[in-house]
């Protein structure tokens, strides 16, 4: 059994271990595995560049689309 999580009316977290909760499939609680060999870094790098992500960019768009997410 694994950590579940699903998002209630006002967006916040419901933790539970049942992988499908009132006909919604809920999500992993755990974050993804780390590997020190990381193929797919060079990838989301570029995407961030691309659209003004990365910190040093952008100064407050960045920061404020970051805000947003969390």
């Amino acid at each position: 059994m694994h950590l579940m999580y699903t998002l209630d009316a006002q967006g916040k977290r419901v933790y539970t271990l049942k992988k499908v909760v009132d006909g919604r499939i809920a999500n992993s609680a755990h974050p993804a595995r780390f590997s020190p060999d990381d193929t797919y870094s060079r990838h989301r790098v570029t995407i961030k560049k691309r659209h003004n992500l990365l910190p040093f960019q952008a100064g407050g768009a960045a920061k404020k689309k970051i805000a947003e997410r969390y």
